[in-house]
């Protein structure tokens, strides 16, 4: 079975409209009466309204056997997920031979690349045939529920089938997970400055309204070969040691780890640490819900494995990381039993010039493979790239914080002050809120006015039964007010001319089922 691109022409028009006139077809339609060329022409236009989910035809042996068409739609597990609602005509030659089913289930894995996390699906209570085969394709069923059919009025008993297409909905952390790092802005010189500056941290992330405070634990002996030199990056910001004794200054005791859980957990602020080789993360893994690998360990084969075999969800930066080894990593995390991968666009540059943050690539990282996506952001601006990568669909956000900039070490100059922490918890909190669905939908603050002022076809004369309806001079396009809302105004060539069938009050509105 292949899929091929339905055309906007007229010969596709006419194709999919003789299969949808079938008698069969009409009897499980919504619309159960037969379409008119001239009308269905423009329906069929608006098949592809939707660049990324184009109609489509599925192929048998070469031979068209079905017709698919798509349309955004709000996720009915009222989550933030994208989801699409899927309609499908079968060609009567190829009814009984399992084209639905096998059509509805193959063409999952193409919606999820197109970024679409559900496929939905409405069907006529009465129609048992179209119900057994979303069934068989896998949908799971919800509760029933009742469509209201705009152009006629009807309504309609609906059963209501959905395919879930990306990770559990357990794996989406909503709202957006805000983790404060404080890295290795801990370390103070002494150990009790040291610890006493982790515990400041600590609370400056939960006074901030941060999910979560991530360290960082590693070895130097198992991050840089002993004659690495000097980083250039850091040499320009006047710290001139070699790599190698930065690390050895800045690594955390092991044994500081469950001091630092056992703070979170009296904070009730979640506690995480990012691990650099094996034995780190070990001495990590009990202690938290969730990995974190770092963007230069996505090459590290262990680390990866070791979190796929955790059983535990993984955020894994992708910082000067090219697409080859994002999906090797992926990949190897995948294969050895990962199930819940957050991947975090990462700009590996300290700061990250605002030029330099390529937030679009939250978008890629997202249809290309199929995960949940983030931001480690380096940059210095407290809230522009996190507010940003939130509206492009991020559900984590990673920022640096410090108690203040001018403290020695190479990661407090472009961290975040504990008011900045602060302004960016509520900037991403007022950015979900005005997120919303990912379609357009008339609000819940809208309603009133939506009835108050939306313009129908209201009744500018009273009318008595039988009457003609002529615009303009017993009936015209107006806002209604408190009076009752007419029906639609692309109703209106429908009515002119038509008569009344019961009385009208002057103000009225027209309803379907007052003309004939």
């Amino acid at each position: 079975m292949r899929f091929e691109l339905a055309a906007m022409d007229v010969d596709d028009a006419r194709l999919v409209m003789e299969w949808r006139n079938d008698p069969a077809t009409l009897q499980g339609s919504f619309h159960s009466e037969p379409k008119h060329f001239d009308t269905f022409l423009e329906d069929y236009r608006e098949y592809f309204a939707f660049p990324e989910l184009p109609p489509l035809f599925v192929l048998d042996d070469g031979k068209r056997a079905a017709f698919l068409r798509f349309e955004p739609v709000e996720s009915p597990s009222y989550v933030k997920r994208r989801c699409c609602e899927i309609s499908i005509i079968v060609s009567p030659e190829f009814r009984g031979r399992g084209i639905g089913t096998a059509s509805l289930s193959e063409i999952k894995s193409w919606i999820k690349q197109q970024g679409y996390d559900e496929l939905y699906a409405e069907v006529k209570c009465n129609n048992p045939i179209s119900q057994k085969t979303f069934e068989k394709a896998g949908y799971s069923q919800l509760p029933e529920a009742i469509k209201y059919l705009d152009d006629s009025g009807d309504e309609v008993p609906i059963c209501r089938y959905v395919a879930i297409l990306t990770e559990n909905l357990k794996c989406r952390i909503k709202p957006v997970k805000i983790i404060a790092e404080a890295g290795s802005n801990w370390r103070m010189g002494t150990e009790k400055r040291d610890r006493e500056m982790a515990k400041t941290l600590i609370d400056i992330a939960l006074e901030a309204g941060a999910d979560a405070v991530k360290f960082q634990l590693f070895h130097p002996e198992t991050l840089y070969v002993k004659n690495a030199g000097v980083s250039d990056y850091l040499a320009k910001a006047g710290i001139t040691e070699d790599i190698q004794s930065i690390f050895v200054d800045l690594a955390m005791p092991p044994e500081m780890v469950e001091e630092l859980y056992i703070l979170c957990k009296e904070a009730k602020i979640e506690f995480m640490a990012t691990p650099f080789s094996p034995a780190d993360f070990a001495a990590v893994d009990p202690y938290v819900h969730q990995h974190k690998i770092a963007s230069y360990e996505i090459g590290h084969i262990h680390l990866l494995k070791l979190a796929a075999m955790s059983g535990k969800p993984l955020l894994l930066s992708t910082g000067a990381a090219t697409p080859d080894e994002i999906e090797w990593a992926v990949s190897i995390f995948r294969k050895n039993g990962g199930k819940c991968l957050t991947l975090l666009q990462c700009t590996a540059c300290y700061p990250a010039p605002s030029e330099s943050m390529n937030l679009n690539a939250l978008l890629w990282l997202k249809t290309r493979f199929g995960v949940n996506v983030g931001l480690s952001d380096h940059s210095r601006q407290p809230t522009a790239a996190p507010v940003a990568a939130v509206a492009l669909g991020a559900s984590v956000i990673e920022k640096h914080f410090t108690l203040n900039n001018r403290l020695p070490g190479p990661d407090h100059a472009f961290a975040l002050l504990p008011h900045e922490l602060k302004e960016l918890v509520v900037a991403v909190r007022n950015t979900e809120k005005m997120l919303g669905a990912p379609i357009k939908i008339v609000d819940e603050y809208e309603r009133e006015l939506r009835s108050f002022a939306r313009r129908g076809l209201q009744a500018i004369s009273d009318i008595d039964k039988g009457d003609q309806f002529i615009e303009g001079s017993n009936f015209a396009i107006l806002r209604p007010g408190e009076q009752i809302q007419g029906i639609h105004p692309k109703f209106l060539a429908e009515i002119e001319g038509k008569h009344a069938t019961r009385k009208i009050l002057y103000g009225e509105g027209l309803q379907h089922g007052d003309y004939a």
